[in-house]
């Protein structure tokens, strides 16, 4: 995982965690509105406070969930919740998590030992060592070592490199931004170490993101266009300005090329790098019912298998958050029914679901999510619901 220096990855500010714990307490506060991004209702909080207090039906434990188990280094919160549950978004229940918590799992680390405990029907997840047993979650200092550091949820590893690098643009902006015009020695192709010239509007700004030209993605059910998809390229520095020499020529702006993903070329598209977001990821369920389709595979592929992403056409305007974990559904075939006399007649079968997707990126009208798991190939115009 990834080493973030410990103010970078603190999963909540001082004002957001003070909101969290005072709106978990039920206590009326007006930095509320402060708070755009915690779109839960009062009933919904109290509903899951009862249900993380009551636990998991035993019917929900795994087959073969351990009465203990310790933490070991790269396990993820996902990972642990699949040891003892057979539905993993489930955890927060099992872990009988306040809404302040389930906004940081990141406090588990390994070496830890955890305890399940059935009582009647139900069953609970406690940490062994703290007072009564009970599951404690609170922030402490650790070394920040690769050894001790606190787990993850999900594993990172698949989607680190999208995190910033996979961005859907709300308009057609790319076509208007500054473009690599040139390359040294009239070069084609572009990689790390080579200076690139570039025309547009550039702000003062020193790093910058390079893109292919962008693409419409549409919804499946409407064909209206969602948004602009920019396949990253590569990473550029903004060495030296442009202008007009003393013939009145033009001379464009100096860029390096710092990293390259894929060779970037003329008329490749430049936009300010964005400080990448290491906020925990919490997976969990919408908290209300959604529905919607995949509207395409990130990349050339068509079909998309297992840790593959894929665009998605709800965002933040449909509820969508980083860390919702959705269903995926198979669309039922269209078969004949030979079983009757006379003229076959045509019927569709149900949709099965078949997999799940977790979001880790959100626009507005659009969502990034990874493929958990699956059992047939996802493509285009595939449905997806809450879990």
């Amino acid at each position: 995982m990834t080493r973030i220096a410990p103010a970078a990855r603190r999963p909540l500010g001082v004002v957001a965690t003070a909101l969290l714990s005072a709106l978990t307490a039920g206590v009326s506060m007006t930095a509320a509105a402060a708070e755009p991004n915690f779109p839960i209702t009062a009933q919904q909080r109290s509903t899951a406070q009862q249900v993380a207090q009551a636990g998991v039906p035993l019917s929900e434990l795994a087959p073969n969930a351990p009465d203990t188990y310790t933490v070991k280094r790269g396990d993820t919160l996902w990972d642990i919740s699949g040891v003892f549950l057979k539905r993993q978004w489930r955890w927060p229940e099992l872990w009988g998590m306040n809404l302040d918590q389930i906004r940081n799992p990141h406090l588990i680390y390994p070496g830890q030992q955890l305890l399940l405990e059935r009582d009647g029907d139900r069953a609970r997840l406690r940490m062994a060592g703290g007072p009564n047993g009970t599951l404690k979650l609170s922030p402490r200092v650790r070394d920040a070592g690769a050894s001790d550091g606190p787990i993850a949820s999900v594993p990172l590893k698949f989607i680190e490199g999208f995190l910033n690098d996979a961005v859907i643009f709300d308009s057609d902006e790319l076509d208007r931004a500054p473009r690599i015009v040139a390359a040294q020695e009239g070069r084609v192709l572009l990689g790390k170490g080579d200076a690139a010239y570039v025309r547009g509007d550039l702000t003062n700004v020193r790093e910058w993101r390079v893109f292919q030209q962008p693409k419409a993605l549409r919804d499946p059910d409407t064909n209206a266009i969602l948004g602009y998809e920019g396949t990253y390229v590569a990473t550029a520095e903004y060495e030296k300005e442009g202008g007009t020499n003393s013939q009145g020529e033009v001379v464009p702006a100096t860029f390096r090329i710092t990293s390259a993903k894929l060779e970037a070329n003329v008329a490749n598209r430049l936009a300010p790098a964005q400080a990448k977001d290491y906020t925990p990821y919490v997976p969990r369920p919408p908290a209300a019912p959604i529905s919607g389709r995949i509207v395409s595979v990130y990349g050339e592929a068509l079909n998309a298998g297992q840790n593959q992403i894929v665009s998605l056409n709800k965002g933040a305007r449909d509820g969508v958050e980083r860390g919702h974990v959705l269903a995926l559904w198979r669309a039922g075939t269209l078969e004949r029914d030979l079983t009757q006399a006379g003229p076959a007649q045509k019927i569709r079968l149900p949709d099965e679901r078949h997999g799940l997707l977790f979001v880790f990126r959100v626009f507005d009208r659009m969502s990034y999510a990874l493929i958990l798991n699956v059992n047939d190939p996802v493509t285009r115009g595939d449905r997806f619901t809450e879990p």
